[in-house]
């Protein structure tokens, strides 16, 4: 559940999120059949096993130890699942299966884990506390949008399972569009958008978010939707992927190597596409979001005679108004709710990209929040002021390398709590496995 910007959220609360949140993690791993606990669907991530401990490492580590500084128990383990990879071009692990524990091993050490930290929170006062960062909850927070964030990068991983390694889940309600897909473009006049959080609001948010500032941003008109598999497949008949003006020289080497030719989620079928969805294989759905690398949506936007969006950009046409005031959410102030998008895992693949009208910005743009998050085309870098986590130093700091791009908006994997207008989300250009797409932009001279 979303609460309203910038209210404190009741410790009571706090601790009813965190069970919800491991309620999510644990159902997500129930639709994996025992044989794929231990496979590595995407080359550069760890095996699935990795994350079934991870998140309960990481509360640990964090909590238990660095703030509650609880005694070490399992310290093997503790460390065994403390750090994810991220993917980096040619860099693969090499571990095999039988380098992780047994399951049972893992299970248990998940159950002492989880006893041990909740026992001590309930001993610890949250309200009036000794340790700062217990004040309000804080590294409750911390804890709790963790492993939301981790949902989400989890699907991502059981999504490239073959599909009868997973237990079909429950199929979502069927979502009737009003009309077809306008493939046309909005016209955002010149204003402010305002990036970031003030560190005095009393709302949580990860170092990266602070601080607030403005960014004048001059006209500029942007796709109404995103860019749906329908257009994209133009751009593949088209010869898109072998047009090499189109491409950088890295984005080309990279989809070269790759021998890329379409994108991640799609299977040529005969004549036609196929899109691989969570539980199914589907005649491509047309008006769907497109979801593909920075590197390709980059290359199409060219195609399209455009560019991607800055951060700046999409802030203005998502949460900006023609009288140059802002929303906290592209409908208004209103928390998000299942009529506004596809979002806050009710679904687990796309809708198509005008199917939630009333989600749509004050300027008309459709889709800026769910359904796939959004490319820009700004670099991932700190905002002036950047001060990292003192307990958490590389959550933002390690990927600020130029190679990684900001992403905005969110996918129908995203908690409700991380759709804040400031959170801030970024890939690696070449990484195709995310829940991304993006629409076109043109600025006017």
């Amino acid at each position: 559940m979303a609460t309203a910007p910038g209210k404190p959220v009741p410790t009571q609360a706090l601790r009813a999120r965190l069970l919800e949140a491991r309620r999510r993690s644990d159902d997500l791993f129930q639709i994996l059949r025992p044989e794929a606990l231990y496979a590595r669907p995407i080359p550069e991530r760890h095996r699935i096993v990795f994350y079934i401990g991870h998140l309960e490492a990481f509360d640990w580590n964090l909590i238990g130890q660095h703030v509650l500084g609880l005694s070490a128990a399992a310290a093997g383990l503790n460390q065994l699942f403390a750090f994810g990879i991220d993917p980096v071009d040619g860099q693969l692990p090499a571990d095999t299966p039988s380098d992780w524990p047994a399951m049972q091993t893992v299970r248990g050490y998940v159950a002492r884990t989880r006893d041990a930290l909740d026992a001590a929170l309930q001993r610890a006062p949250l309200d009036d506390p000794p340790q700062p960062l217990l004040r309000d909850g804080f590294i409750l927070h911390v804890a709790i949008e963790h492993r939301l964030m981790h949902l989400e990068t989890l699907a991502y991983l059981l999504h490239r399972l073959p599909v009868e390694l997973k237990t079909p889940a429950a199929p979502a309600p069927q979502l009737t569009p009003p009309g077809t897909v306008q493939d046309s473009m909005v016209r955002i006049p010149a204003g402010t958008a305002t990036l970031g959080l003030r560190r005095d609001s009393g709302q949580f948010g990860w170092d990266n978010e602070f601080e607030e500032h403005a960014v004048a941003v001059p006209a500029f008109s942007i796709g109404k939707c995103k860019v749906t598999n329908g257009r994209f497949l133009e751009f593949v008949q088209q010869g898109g992927y072998q047009e090499r003006s189109l491409w950088s020289a890295g984005d080309w080497d990279w989809k070269e190597a790759a021998g890329l030719r379409h994108p991640q989620f799609w299977t040529p079928a005969g004549q036609g596409w196929t899109l691989r969805a969570m539980f199914e294989e589907l005649p491509l759905p047309l008006d769907w979001p497109v979801y593909a690398s920075h590197a390709e949506a980059s290359a199409f936007a060219r195609w399209a005679g455009g560019q991607l969006p800055s951060e700046a950009q999409f802030h203005r046409a998502a949460y900006g108004t023609p009288q140059n005031q802002e929303r906290p959410f592209p409908w208004g102030s209103e928390p998000p709710a299942a009529h506004r998008g596809n979002f806050d895992f009710t679904r687990w693949d796309p809708a198509p990209v005008n199917a939630h009208p009333e989600g749509e910005s004050a300027f008309g743009v459709a889709g800026l929040l769910g359904n796939g998050w959004e490319w820009t085309s700004t670099v991932f870098a700190p905002f002036a002021g950047f001060e990292p986590f003192p307990f958490y130093r590389g959550y933002s700091a390690d990927f600020f390398d130029g190679r990684h791009f900001v992403i905005k908006g969110g996918s129908a994997r995203t908690a409700a709590c991380l759709l804040r207008r400031s959170f801030r989300n970024w890939f690696q250009g070449h990484y195709p496995n995310v829940y991304a797409g993006f629409r076109v932009a043109r600025g006017e001279h």
